[in-house]
């Protein structure tokens, strides 16, 4: 493997090793075959794999959800693409009324182990229906596991994770971070679901982060730094499981905590973490928390009103300073 390989080409090759691994691995969706996924996320599988093992659907999001529901229920594990996570509202009975329920009403004798994977998120200009984030949907249903990488390396660990549970599991690709570029992941690289990452050390503040915005965090420590402010930056990389632990380690040493997020401010993830840290940190705490989160409004098609909606390291900035006067 190239000592490169950017976010895009992550997916496939996640995918890749988990169908390698386990011959009951397969995949469906739109487009994901011979055109290698919308995105391209799929480039390579067809080819490798063939038709029996990579299935081109009909545009019907409730047709693709439901065929892997079925799959995994008789001993596949199906990796479902919705094209674009706004759509996931079209397949949501299946996601949140069925899917889930399974393993409970059953009492663990039937089993759902399939993973959705949705291109998600804003900042490219793709306009209201085709730019939410929306991973904070899937927060509010119980059985549903959510994975949202935010580095090629982690794209395959946490694939590999995501595929070999027997629990659902919706999976984040921000749209944004495509292109990104990292290390490969080694051979058989697993990264457990429900661990967070460290990724900048400080004392100063805590910046907790999601998907595309962990490199607005980091971008917006580097500034701080340079006046004195020193964020420690976390990166979620799941939202069920999460990992509360890791954050409230790190308050322990910060004592002050800002979440960044692409959801909007109501209803987004960053709610239920702070209620979280209310519950079973509140005494680490030495100021308000603070939200940094898209505003309440349908995302705008023109990049400059874009802007203004969701988060950028400006508002980071400014949030942290304020934070640190207090």
């Amino acid at each position: 493997m190239a000592d490169v390989i950017t976010y895009r080409q992550a997916v496939a090759e996640g995918i890749a090793r988990e169908m390698r691994r386990d011959p009951a691995v397969v995949c469906l969706g739109e487009d994901i075959g011979a055109a290698g996924g919308v995105f391209k996320t799929t480039a390579g599988l067809y080819e490798e794999f063939g038709s029996g093992r990579v299935w081109d659907t009909p545009i019907s999001e409730q047709a693709i959800v439901g065929a892997a529901m079925g799959a995994a229920m008789t001993g596949m594990r199906p990796v479902a693409e919705i094209m674009f996570s706004d759509f996931l509202a079209c397949c949501w009975d299946y996601l949140a009324n069925e899917i889930p329920k399974v393993r409970y009403m059953t009492g663990g004798q039937v089993t759902v182990p399939l993973v959705v994977r949705t291109a998600n998120g804003g900042g490219l200009g793709f306009g209201a229906q085709h730019s939410q984030a929306t991973e904070n949907w899937a927060l509010t249903v119980p059985g549903l596991k959510i994975a949202a990488p935010a580095t090629p390396a982690d794209v395959i660990g946490m694939m590999a994770a995501a595929i070999r549970s027997d629990d659902p599991v919706v999976f984040f690709e921000h749209k944004g971070l495509l292109a990104a570029k990292g290390a490969p992941a080694p051979p058989d690289h697993v990264v457990e679901l429900g661990r967070a990452a460290v990724v900048r050390e400080g004392a100063d503040v805590t910046l907790v982060a999601l998907a595309s915005m962990v490199p607005v965090a980091l971008t917006a420590a580097e500034r701080l730094a340079e006046e004195g402010i020193e964020a420690e930056v976390i990166d979620l990389r799941c939202l069920v499981p999460l990992d509360t632990r890791t954050v409230l380690d790190s308050l322990a040493r910060t004592s002050r905590l800002v979440t960044v997020e692409e959801n909007p401010y109501q209803g987004g993830w960053g709610g239920t973490l702070v209620s979280v840290v209310a519950d079973e940190g509140f005494g680490l705490l030495d100021a308000p928390v603070r939200r940094v989160a898209a505003e309440c409004v349908p995302l705008p098609f023109a990049d400059a009103l874009e802007e203004q909606v969701i988060p950028t390291v400006d508002k980071v900035v400014t949030k942290v300073r304020d934070l640190t006067a207090y």
